[in-house]
């Protein structure tokens, strides 16, 4: 179905996010009239409280606590990801950053579930906002859209329909590719960060859709299976 780049090019990558803060109550009365502007614009019948659990999916209100990045070994045929996560999204993204200096440069392929909607434009706009440089396959400004160097496996699926939406899970399943799927789910993202306190399982879910994604894509191009996974986590944290 797709013709694809050499797998040392390809960089399977997701990103996990949530609010800024726990609740409406506690952002400053700056913020909050920030977001309640936002907040009649998505859903006038609701209160700025009420819809306050969607901030995480905004880049001007939420922040990132999440970013795994799958390579593939091709004589192994194994990918490996490693999962950077923790509270502080400063600390994350400069350890991401110094991660993609070695790992990414203007041949690198970057893939995603709905990247170019969410994942690869919300990377940029944190790093922007953190004042931490942009790795250069997320740069698009003036680039043609034959040269921007991304993957979408929702665009792949879409097939030129640009009404139609499937979700990464059910595409895995229509495929016959096993879901490594915890009980999270991107809706219940900000109850386990920020009620559960589970950064370690919204680490291994983000991984788990990573995986899926290179498997998704392997049977796309008629690639070699992947045999082995291998993973590694970084708890920034921890290391505080």
């Amino acid at each position: 179905m797709i013709n694809l780049p050499p797998a040392h090019r390809v960089i399977y990558l997701d990103v996990e996010t949530v609010s800024q803060v726990h609740l409406f109550e506690h952002l400053s009365p700056e913020w909050q009239n920030l977001w309640s502007q936002k907040a009649k614009r998505i859903d006038p019948q609701q209160t700025p409280d009420e819809l306050y659990r969607q901030a995480g999916i905004y880049a001007e209100f939420g922040k990132i606590i999440c970013i795994s990045a799958g390579l593939i070994d091709e004589k192994k045929c194994e990918l490996q990801i490693k999962s950077f996560f923790g509270s502080c999204e400063k600390t994350l993204l400069n350890t991401f950053s110094l991660w993609a200096e070695e790992h990414l440069n203007n041949q690198s392929v970057l893939a995603a579930h709905n990247g170019k909607e969410f994942d690869f434009p919300w990377l940029a706009r944190r790093l922007a906002i953190q004042n931490i440089p942009i790795p250069k396959p997320l740069r698009l400004f003036g680039k043609k859209p034959w040269d921007v160097m991304h993957i979408d496996t929702l665009e792949l699926w879409k097939c030129g329909d640009y009404k139609h939406y499937t979700s990464l899970e059910l595409l895995a399943a229509a495929f016959g590719i096993p879901s490594p799927k915890t009980e999270l789910s991107g809706s219940k993202i900000h109850q386990a960060y920020w009620e559960a306190k589970n950064l370690e399982g919204i680490a291994s879910y983000c991984a788990s859709d990573v995986e899926t994604v290179a498997r998704l894509i392997g049977v796309l191009s008629y690639s070699p299976p992947i045999r082995t996974i291998k993973n590694r986590f970084v708890n920034l944290d921890s290391m505080n």
